[in-house]
């Protein structure tokens, strides 16, 4: 069974930074793509960042340069560095793989805000 399940959100001023993490589950991890999505209310849920077994990286227009995302192989963890925070980056961020399967995680709430 697939688990995911994210972690490392919480309140932080514009400007600031998290890392949020996402234990996947074995299964999934080493044969996918990986991805952080994020929904922010009234919108659809968005890809916001990439990885590709590769090693290779995609982000979304708004978030490039800003976050980063990067795995730990032998953990089977997917981190997000955010810096440089806006308040439009309010959102659930979610974990999964890319394109996303039918199991989600509860997500983790990422607010900022002054």
């Amino acid at each position: 069974q697939v688990q995911l399940v994210e972690s490392g959100g919480g309140w932080m001023q514009p400007g600031g930074s998290l890392r949020l993490s996402c234990a996947a589950s074995g299964s999934i991890f080493g044969f996918s793509p990986m991805g952080w999505y994020r929904s922010a209310p009234g919108k659809q849920r968005e890809l916001v960042a990439t990885q590709f077994n590769s090693g290779k990286t995609n982000y979304r227009d708004s978030v490039k340069g800003r976050f980063t995302i990067s795995r730990d192989h032998t953990k089977s963890i997917v981190f997000l560095q955010m810096n440089s925070l806006k308040p439009e980056d309010t959102a659930v961020y979610y974990c999964n793989t890319v394109p996303p399967g039918q199991y989600w995680g509860n997500g983790t709430l990422v607010t900022v805000s002054s």
